[in-house]
């Protein structure tokens, strides 16, 4: 079902045997592995609060920074710099799709995304003072980056799984990812608490943790590009890379012929916007809202990787017997009522910041690994990376309305818990559009199998 401008994978060049399969499955896993201690020690742990503090230092007596001549509250910059991410992502993602597609070319373009971004995290090391520019520019670039290169992360999923294996593949990657998370953020605790002890200020271990993730990163996206393999293309027209963009309209026009992909996508678009925001934004609004310490904040994130990665297997096993759609649905109930307990969360007791970082942690990775694995059973054959790109637009590309909102919800009142109640929306109309995609139908628009349960 292609729209004869992108290339189609040769079926022939796919894996013939579990075995094969195997293989390539535990380097793909091994992309999480690398690129989620980005996710957890920089956006969702160190940087939200550091960069505010490195604004706040830099701002003029009403509390205002200006880049570009810009009157920004200083509580505003991380948000803002989250949402300017988002757009660029916009720009570039939809062309590495295309790119990808065209060329089957996929592990050049992902080395390149994945390098750019690792690059981008180890220079947080130098800030410091009162470069927040600095500290905006290298978050931008890196989760720009981060998020091509997921685009073509993703798009392996339809070529090394069969279709009953991709709820518990892509679980599994999640799993991944969280406990690299949580094995890294074990290794910044000990460091961050003990920075005394090892002749470092708090601000050298907060900027040694967040280099370290770019280390790690680029260190272990090694694995994936020796495992995973490209797939050889057919000619389908205009070859040169250079016309991405028309792909990119080809890709939406093709789109249009399945209306019912295009729904799910908007049901994720809404809901999964919510989720980024909270992640990105949950440990600005424990340091500034509820003042606890960052000691409280690294322990609280590491209680969510470790619940993460049982919560995505448990979620996983729970796809198998009532599909993935509902199991989906369930998640975003309990995201709602930890939204509404956030809000009355009182100030300065960690215990009850805890209780929901364990709620997080069971629902956080099953709900984003079984959209994943839903959505590749819409994807039509020879399209993936193009759609993934549309996908990862959903993901991070567009998840740019979250923070804008949280950031100016807090622009206008002062409070983060006015800013934080405004994402129940997305998780409340999420839930309203995705109970109304007819997922079986979806899959079998798209031309593919349709698994018992989905």
């Amino acid at each position: 079902m292609s729209t004869g401008t992108a290339g189609t994978a040769d079926p022939a060049e796919r894996p013939t045997g579990a075995a094969d399969r195997r293989r390539e499955q535990r380097g793909w896993y091994f992309y999480d592995f690398a690129c989620s201690v980005y996710s957890t020690s920089v956006l969702t742990v160190f940087l939200g609060p550091y960069l505010t503090s490195v604004a706040k230092a830099a701002a003029d007596a009403e509390g205002f920074v200006h880049p570009l001549g810009i009157p920004v509250r200083a509580g505003s910059l991380f948000a803002y710099a989250v949402s300017v991410s988002m757009v660029v992502a916009v720009l570039v993602m939809p062309m590495a799709g295309a790119a990808a597609d065209r060329t089957g070319r996929k592990k050049p373009l992902l080395a390149a995304a994945a390098y750019t971004g690792a690059a981008a995290t180890t220079g947080m090391f130098f800030l410091d003072g009162h470069r927040y520019l600095l500290g905006a520019f290298l978050l931008i670039v890196a989760n720009a980056s981060i998020s091509v290169s997921m685009v073509l992360y993703n798009s392996y999923l339809p070529q090394i799984a069969e279709p009953d294996e991709r709820d518990a593949v892509s679980s599994r990657g999640w799993a991944f990812g969280y406990t690299s998370g949580a094995l890294v953020l074990v290794l910044n605790l000990v460091l961050y608490t003990g920075h005394d002890s090892f002749g470092l200020s708090e601000s050298e271990a907060v900027r040694i943790c967040l280099a370290s993730a770019g280390v790690w990163w680029g260190a272990f996206t090694v694995v994936p590009l020796r495992r995973l393999r490209d797939r050889s293309v057919r000619p389908g027209g205009a070859g040169a890379v250079g016309s991405g963009w028309k792909q990119l309209l080809a890709t939406l026009r093709d789109m249009r012929r399945h209306p019912l992909t295009l729904s799910f996508l908007l049901a994720y678009l809404v809901y999964n916007d919510g989720i980024q925001t909270v992640i990105s934004q949950a440990s600005l609004y424990g340091s500034e809202e509820l003042g606890l310490d960052q000691t409280t904040l690294i322990t609280a994130v590491l209680l969510v990787q470790v619940l993460a990665v049982a919560g995505a297997l448990g979620m996983g096993r729970l796809a198998r017997v009532y599909g993935a759609k509902r199991t989906i649905l369930a998640s975003l109930v309990v995201w709602t009522l930890i939204l509404l307990a956030a809000y009355v969360l009182p100030a300065g007791e960690p215990l009850f910041f805890y209780s929901l970082a364990a709620a997080i942690g069971l629902v956080l990775g099953g709900s984003q690994a079984l959209s994943r694995s839903l959505f590749s059973h819409l994807v039509p054959r020879g399209k993936e990376a193009e759609y993934f790109s549309a996908y990862e637009m959903s993901d991070r590309g567009l998840s740019w309305l979250g923070p804008l909102v949280f950031g100016l919800a807090y622009q206008l009142t002062g409070s983060y818990r006015d800013a934080l109640i405004s994402l129940v929306v997305f998780f409340a109309l999420g839930t309203v559009l995705l109970a109304r995609v007819p997922v079986r139908a979806a899959a079998a628009a798209a031309g593919n199998p349709v698994p018992a349960r989905i």
